[in-house]
């Protein structure tokens, strides 16, 4: 029996409304041109609903206007480093501190400029802010006569590049790299308005240390009443579902837990109603797993090599008792390699690779809530116990089979 022409609109309403969220809540700045246009229509037309649902539901502001959608999301934990910026390429280092350092202040210096510049003008205007003496103090250097310098300022201008900031017209950063040629960018000022995602401005803020910083750029209204200490929390609660891998519940204060525990079902009904992110609830936490294994900026596992030592160390510290130094993993990837060193690429079986292998694999482990770590220590988190189970079926290229983990991007 054929449905109702109301129902079926109202179902394809739904699942546009559903497309729309997922593709701003994975790419939180969309424009109205090239890879993610067609993305950006939906958003624009489904602006309304989901500007109401993430105000209420996340404190998030959604600006939509006729060339970008820009969601402004606050992370739940102010103090997260393991999403650092990185390229847009595969495999890019992420972000060292010099490198946000030099972002801002190419942030700042195109706000200032023409609606054309050259990256070596660019380049200049920067070496004369990065010489404020509160800078040099705080022992940021930047000269344009070193290699490493200029390597990191055109790592900063393909950030802008990908976020849209900038629009290359002629030349390549590689030649400015090697001191034989320049480039020309256009500014999309409209793109570079919309990157910061703050409640008040960055020169209003008092505080001195780093953290309290953070938490002034976001801090919400006075909360003198209930009602706003709970819409607070709902808040709050609701970003992390929405942005962590796993929200585990002694990261949580007693009044956090208590609203958690009395709302459960509803925060997480709603998630799944907008984005189809499906609640897997356990005694130590919750995590918004997606069935689709896309709206996530990590993967566990992946192929390649990389991928395949990360589920092989996550498998060998889910079966640990306690905390696992890193040179013991250094040596645990040492025995893998004689067993599974055929699936993996020949610089991966070089000595003295090991310590290389274990730092991305623990990063990646951390960054999906699986372990925690300290200097020298590595200690595994409850959601890694899904990867002590069975043995891994080994694929070509060194992919396997387990489920993936959630991370949505921030």
């Amino acid at each position: 029996m054929t449905a109702p022409l109301a129902e079926v609109l109202d179902g394809q309403h739904a699942a546009d409304l559903r497309k729309a969220a997922r593709a701003v809540l994975k790419h939180p700045l969309l424009l109205a041109r090239g890879r993610h246009a067609d993305a950006f229509r939906l958003v624009r037309r489904h602006a309304p609903e989901l500007r109401a649902w993430f105000d209420r539901n996340t404190g998030w502001s959604l600006q939509v206007d006729a060339e970008t959608a820009r969601l402004r999301k606050i992370p739940g934990v102010l103090t997260d480093p393991t999403h650092p910026a990185r390229e847009a390429s595969r495999g890019a280092a992420p972000f060292t501190r010099r490198r946000y350092v030099l972002f801002c202040l190419a942030l700042a210096a195109l706000e200032r400029g023409e609606a054309q510049i050259a990256l070596g003008r660019l380049a200049g205007q920067i070496v004369l802010d990065a010489a404020d003496p509160r800078l040099v103090a705080a022992g940021i250097e930047f000269t344009l006569e070193r290699r490493d310098a200029r390597l990191d300022l055109a790592a900063v201008v393909r950030l802008l590049l990908d976020l849209g900031v900038l629009r290359r017209v002629a030349g390549e950063e590689e030649a400015y790299v090697s001191g034989v040629g320049d480039v020309l960018y256009d500014v999309e000022r409209r793109v570079l308005a919309g990157l910061l995602a703050a409640r008040r401005g960055p020169s209003t803020v008092r505080a001195d240390h780093v953290e309290d910083r953070l938490a002034e750029l976001v801090a919400e209204t006075a909360l003198d009443s209930d009602e706003l200490r709970f819409r607070a929390m709902r808040r709050s609660l609701t970003r992390r579902l929405l942005d962590d891998p796993v929200l585990y519940y002694d990261d949580l204060t007693d009044a956090e837990l208590g609203y958690l525990t009395r709302q459960r079902g509803f925060l997480t009904a709603r998630i799944t109603e907008l984005t189809g992110l499906v609640a897997e609830v356990r005694a130590e936490g919750i995590a918004m797993v997606d069935p689709d294994d896309d709206l996530t900026d990590l993967r566990m596992p992946e192929q390649g090599t990389h991928g395949h030592v990360t589920l092989l160390l996550a498998e060998h510290l889910a079966r640990a008792d306690g905390p696992v130094t890193l040179g013991a993993l250094a040596l645990r990837v040492r025995e893998l390699a004689s067993e599974h060193g055929g699936f993996w690429a020949k610089s991966a079986r070089e000595p003295g690779t090991e310590t290389d292998l274990v730092e991305q694999a623990v990063a990646r482990l951390t960054a999906l809530g699986l372990v925690s770590r300290t200097p020298h220590t590595v200690v595994a988190r409850p959601a890694l116990a899904r990867y002590a189970v069975g043995e891994t079926v080994i694929r070509e290229r060194g992919s396997t089979d387990v489920p993936p983990q959630r991370k949505a991007t921030s």
